[in-house]
């Protein structure tokens, strides 16, 4: 497929600026049955069954975004990716600088007087290389100062899309951030998370569904355009991701007994699937994933997903409609469109079930809009 096929036309006033409050009560648009029905994120408990498994990404987003200098010159940088502590025990992470060119081998970026950053080299695209140090000393942050540097220095990385002129706020620090939120490491956040609540939660495991946590560290480079017509020709970048064995064997028994597995959020369906794909089986994993998720794809693992709506021509949407197809995604977003519904990363929600093929959704979405 090409790229042109999963572009739509998004009037401004529909993205979201702010999550919905209480969290739970964003809209839900429900492609889980035979049509289109608009519901909202509350009323998941009746959606789902006893003996469902939920899988949740519990990633928590760190402040990634900095801003320095290298001598007079300004440096703002996003971490996106953690490449582990080497050269006698720095903390080594590659981010988007910008300008990147003022960037060089050695150069010292200051975000503080007690915070830094040696410039270990640079990539493409902005990328750069950073081995972060005590400028005062020059000696390594091990991993407790570094992340003391980032909470009192940076901010969190919000999305270009999200407006804020004047800086994030300080509303944005647990906006962006879901409850199940709990190992470090993220520069984006899993935004089907952000909908759950205390309430919503309880309501699920009084229906008998449980909830079951996975990690995928989701990087910066998930707002990187896709710059090629022809997909197929991407390359996604890595994230680290795990599925703890307690997990896998939830799983395993939920599928054994007849319950569905519902991925919440589509980093949740990557790293599960990635698993899969890497061991041939449902089990512990714990590594790297590029899995670059377009229609044809085989999905093994999940049976359902709950996501929020995504940007044209993002690999997120070629996900989507891997998923459910591409007809009737692009139908459902134009039933979104036109019903008001919110999107991207603080707006609303759609479940999706695999393999939703019903021709009934084109049918209806099309006859709403015309």
């Amino acid at each position: 497929m090409k790229l042109s096929d999963f572009d739509f036309d998004l009037p401004p006033d529909r993205i979201a600026t702010a999550p919905a409050q209480p969290r739970d009560s964003a809209r839900l648009l429900d492609l889980s049955g035979a049509a289109i029905a608009d519901r909202h994120v509350g009323d998941l408990p009746d959606l789902l069954r006893a003996g469902d498994l939920l899988i949740v990404n519990d990633t928590a987003v760190i402040p990634a975004r900095l801003i320095g200098k290298r001598g007079d010159a300004r440096i703002s940088v996003t971490l996106h990716k953690y490449e582990g502590h080497k050269n006698g025990g720095n903390a080594i992470w590659r981010v988007f600088a910008k300008p990147a060119k003022k960037c060089r081998p050695d150069d010292i970026i200051m975000f503080a007087p007690d915070f830094g950053a040696r410039v270990l080299g640079r990539g493409e695209g902005g990328d750069v290389e950073l081995a972060f140090i005590d400028p005062r000393s020059g000696n390594a942050l091990d991993t407790d100062s570094l992340n003391a540097g980032l909470d009192t220095y940076g901010t969190m990385p919000l999305p270009p899309y999200i407006a804020r002129p004047d800086g994030v706020l300080d509303s944005d620090h647990e906006d962006y951030q879901t409850m199940f939120a709990s190992q470090r490491g993220a520069v984006a956040a899993p935004t089907a998370g952000l909908h759950f609540t205390d309430g919503l939660t309880s309501a699920l495991q009084a229906k008998g569904v449980a909830i079951a946590a996975v990690t995928l560290h989701v990087g910066a480079g998930t707002f990187l355009p896709v710059t090629v017509e022809t997909i197929a020709e991407h390359k996604m970048h890595s994230e680290w991701g795990a599925i703890p064995a307690d997990v896998a064997a939830k799983i395993i028994a939920t599928k054994q007994a007849g319950g569905r597995v519902i991925a919440v959020g589509t980093t949740s369906l990557r790293i599960l699937e990635a698993s899969f794909a890497a061991l041939g089986h449902i089990g512990h994993f714990a590594g790297e994933t590029d899995i670059f998720i377009t229609p044809g794809f085989s999905f093994n693992v999940v049976d359902m997903l709950m996501t929020n709506f995504h940007l044209p021509k993002s690999t997120l949407l070629m996900l989507v409609s891997a998923f459910a197809g591409h007809a009737p995604i692009m139908a459902a977003y134009d039933h979104a469109i036109a019903s008001g519904y919110r999107f991207f990363s603080y707006g609303d929600a759609c479940l999706l079930s695999h393999n939703l093929l019903s021709h009934n959704l084109s049918a209806q979405a099309e006859t709403e809009t015309t």
